[in-house]
């Protein structure tokens, strides 16, 4: 697969889930000129995730009365003249009436002729450009958290890595610990090949906010157990138990583990203890 090939790797099917809107929206925005797909096997769509930015944008504007004309113009020109890196400070695309402006810093251009106005911060995530829907300047810390863990949940079944960063952006925005951005980050690194490490480490962070939490427990456990680090999930699975005993899961798991290190006897109680939780 060549670098292009790879970065055009979002299907038809995928820009539906994440813009949650039909296929013909999204073949009416690609005909009307708003992004340009590359062709894969048997002639279909293929997208990059920069296609999807700018198709959320045109949909965004078009929701605000934006003119056509004016959307494939403002969004050719984003396309064309976003920097590689973005500023610390970050871009905001806004629509004010009836034009659409950029703001870079202090400074704010017009996205078509290059002077002045749209309703969206950007962040950088994979190389690409996302936008998140923004509010007014008064937008609280939590609010951005809970977009970037939202943005985090879409990009899980086509960006992995874009979705680990949106999780860790929300953690890091919060101003309290985020439970469920903990949860699924971690998750997430449990899941993907060689992460187990860095798991154990989300999952150690969370605990030190959440030490009484069952779920971190086990998910802890089964990080410990990626890594072959077995008496140490045993434990994990144990303080699991003790805080939640009807945590069928735990039971199970910690059965399969005792039965690999030669218990017979705790291989039973634990799985008697699934079965009846399960039945």
């Amino acid at each position: 697969m060549t670098r292009a090939d790879a970065a055009h790797s979002l299907t038809m099917r995928d820009l539906q889930s994440m813009l949650r809107v039909s296929r013909r929206v999204i073949s009416g925005l690609v005909e009307a000129g708003f992004v340009m797909p590359a062709r894969g096997p048997r002639n279909t769509l293929r997208f990059t995730f920069q296609d999807v930015v700018l198709l959320r944008t045109a949909l965004q504007l078009r929701a605000s009365s934006i003119a056509p004309r004016k959307i494939v113009q403002a969004l050719a020109r984003l396309r064309s003249e976003l920097p590689d890196e973005l500023p610390l400070s970050g871009i905001r695309v806004t629509a004010v009436g009836s034009e659409i402006a950029v703001r870079t810093g202090p400074s704010q251009w017009d996205a078509i002729t290059g002077q002045h106005l749209l309703d969206f911060e950007v962040a950088e995530i994979k190389g690409d450009v996302v936008f998140l829907e923004s509010s007014p300047a008064t937008k609280d810390a939590a609010r951005q958290a809970e977009e970037w863990y939202d943005l985090g949940g879409q990009l899980m079944s086509a960006d992995l890595k874009g979705a680990e960063q949106a999780y860790r952006k929300a953690i890091a925005l919060s101003n309290e610990p985020f439970y469920a951005a903990y949860v699924d980050l971690g998750a997430l690194l449990c899941e993907s090949e060689g992460r187990a490490e860095d798991a154990l480490r989300v999952f150690d962070e969370a605990l030190s906010h959440f030490p009484d939490d069952a779920v971190l427990h086990f998910n802890r456990a089964v990080a410990l157990e990626g890594l072959d680090r077995l008496a140490q999930a045993e434990r994990s699975y144990e303080r699991c138990l003790e805080l939640d005993p009807s945590y069928a899961d735990a039971h199970h798991n910690l059965a399969m583990l005792l039965e690999s290190l030669g218990d017979k006897q705790g291989l039973l109680r634990h799985l008697n203890a699934y079965r009846r939780l399960t039945s």
